[in-house]
């Protein structure tokens, strides 16, 4: 695990620990962000798709590539960005995935929303109830082969099926950034959409991070049945697994 460093708050002064985010290069080491020490942080107010992703190059294979860039929240409600190193040059020889909107997705053309029957939910009694009902949510959107996974302790996910990787955290407790991190780089290894069910809601900056990456939230409620809080989870009901 990296290094914490302090991020000192432009709103409240208060000084808080922050762990950089690590991501798996295409060559398969670990690429830590390279946050620059006694870099001063930004104030997000207003999100552009540019701004949320940062130019960083692996140190094991020289591979220069965009990343999510670096956010701390706040207790007091303020969420910055986080300052990094500059990725030099590309040398010669050595691949360059391109500039950040290379990464982002082609505008789709007009598409006819998929019409589906009624959702029936799964009443939630247990935590076991809240993977069951996600599951049945799923498979309602046109994931139909969606299995409860073995290992989710070790790799942060509930469920899985061809092009989705899902998490379901059952707590009272908001969910927390690092838990959409570990799903969001779920569905990036396995070329997956990744989508999160929680039963308490999110943390500020859990909803952020999820915004900033496209990945769709739900919340559950005791009746088993899901609702969206951010544009992606509509597109995904919208759309389904077909518009994926």
């Amino acid at each position: 695990m990296a290094d914490s460093v302090p991020v000192r708050c432009p709103t409240c002064r208060r000084e808080n620990a922050f762990t950089p985010p690590t991501f798996p290069c295409a060559c398969g080491a670990p690429l830590t962000m390279p946050v620059l020490r006694g870099g001063v942080p930004v104030e997000i107010l207003h999100r552009t798709w540019q701004a949320s992703w940062v130019e960083v190059r692996c140190e094991a294979c020289g591979r220069q590539d965009q990343w999510p860039a670096p956010e701390s929240g706040c207790v007091c409600g303020t969420v910055v960005r986080i300052p990094v190193v500059a990725a030099p040059a590309a040398p010669p020889g050595v691949p360059d995935s391109g500039p950040p909107a290379a990464r982002e997705p082609a505008a789709p053309g007009p598409r006819p929303a998929v019409l589906r029957p009624a959702f029936r939910p799964v009443t939630i009694r247990t935590a076991r109830d809240c993977v069951t009902a996600a599951a049945q949510y799923l498979k309602w959107l046109g994931f139909t082969d969606v299995v409860r996974t073995q290992e989710r302790a070790a790799a942060g996910v509930d469920l899985r099926g061809t092009g989705v990787v899902a998490q379901v955290d059952p707590s009272t407790r908001s969910t927390r950034l690092r838990e959409i991190e570990c799903v969001w780089l779920n569905g990036l290894n396995d070329s997956a959409i990744a989508v999160f069910f929680s039963l308490a809601g999110y943390a500020r900056d859990a909803r952020a991070r999820a915004d900033a990456l496209h990945l769709p939230l739900f919340v559950m409620d005791l009746t088993g049945t899901p609702q969206p809080v951010n544009d992606p989870a509509d597109e995904l009901i919208k759309y389904g697994a077909t518009g994926r």
